[in-house]
């Protein structure tokens, strides 16, 4: 298959996306990074297979890792395949690393995976996310706010037709 046909829509690959982390955290700064995977995690995360639901990414050595996403194992790779829960290695320069690694020593930041996608490229690529944790009054302050956009939508739908 060409590349055209692949950027025209003949492979459709799903972008997984950390829900719970935009309604546990408000987001400061948002960083890309590139993974370190092997084989059978890319043709996994190709068929959808991530769960980044308490994951967090964590800073080691000077090195950026994934700890705690879940990437189902591929039921073709058989006895060469990953295991689902290992730490990942998560690609960024040196200067990203200090400048995330400051914001981090402040108090009540964090640094949390917000989705997995592929890029034009074809390469796996993490959003992370400088997160604060929200407390339990925005949270609720958030629904009701929901809430009330969709009762608005509701009363007025009756009206547009």
């Amino acid at each position: 298959m060409s590349k055209d046909k692949k950027k025209a829509g003949g492979i459709h690959i799903p972008k997984m996306e950390n829900k719970r982390a935009f309604f546990n955290y408000e987001i400061v700064e948002k960083v890309e990074a590139g993974m370190s995977l092997l084989g059978s995690e890319v043709k996994s995360l190709r068929q959808g297979g991530a769960d980044m639901a308490g994951s967090f990414a964590r800073i080691i050595n000077n090195q950026c890792w994934l700890v705690g996403c879940n990437i189902a194992p591929y039921k073709q790779a058989n006895i060469r395949n990953h295991e689902p829960l290992r730490s990942r290695k998560l690609l960024l320069h040196k200067k990203q690393i200090t400048k995330i690694e400051g914001k981090m020593q402040q108090k009540g930041f964090t640094l949390v995976p917000l989705r997995i996608y592929f890029n034009d490229r074809g390469i796996a690529k993490v959003e992370l996310g400088i997160a604060r944790g929200k407390r339990k009054y925005d949270k609720r302050d958030k629904i009701t706010k929901r809430q009330q956009k969709s009762d608005i939508e509701k009363s007025t739908r009756k009206y547009r037709k």
